[in-house]
């Protein structure tokens, strides 16, 4: 059986999909979510519990291979934010791991797909970008209040359209197998 061609990109659709297999979170529910989101293009899934949420496809740093999950985000000046909170647990959360490694990353939000470049905020930047995160879910705070860690502040900023797509076509719409 031959697979299908894989569609080139266009300005209706900016990230090329790849043939890359793709692993959602191994938390039961978090893969659901995933599941509903692309399943209904965001109808489902872009608003959970009434968070705005969107998925973030990374680049394993030891494995190489593609990971999604599910984050609350926020936005400011046309950047997507995320905090790396893991619930407050001592150890970062393997997706912020990953996109320090490899820093491009496919996003979904809603039905838009696109490659972003993944940094840190750096302490300047994060005290007014956290106050935005701590607005949109106040238990930001109690999770930095049970760890030691710094909770780092993320900011996505999108790839210019008809920009290169992410190592080995990374894309945020790539179902699981």
């Amino acid at each position: 059986m031959t697979p299908e061609p894989i569609p080139e990109r266009t300005p209706e659709r900016p990230v090329a999909p790849t043939a890359e297999p793709v692993s959602d979170s191994p938390v039961g529910w978090v893969a659901q979510h995933v599941r509903d989101y692309l399943a209904t293009d965001g109808q489902r899934g872009h608003r959970y519990q009434g968070l705005p949420t969107l998925l973030l496809t990374t680049r394993g740093r030891r494995s190489g291979l593609l990971r999604r999950t599910t984050l609350i985000y926020g936005e400011h000046e046309g950047r997507y934010l995320l905090v790396a909170s893991n619930g407050g647990s001592p150890q970062h959360p393997a997706w912020y791991l990953n996109l320090v490694a490899h820093p491009e990353v496919g996003v979904q939000v809603g039905a838009e797909r696109f490659t972003a470049l993944a940094r840190t905020a750096d302490q300047r930047e994060k005290a007014p970008l956290w106050a935005l995160m701590t607005e949109i879910f106040p238990r930001y705070d109690t999770y930095q209040d049970a760890t030691e860690r710094p909770l780092p502040l993320v900011v996505l900023e999108r790839r210019e359209p008809g920009g290169p797509d992410a190592p080995g076509g990374l894309s945020a719409a790539d179902p699981a197998p």
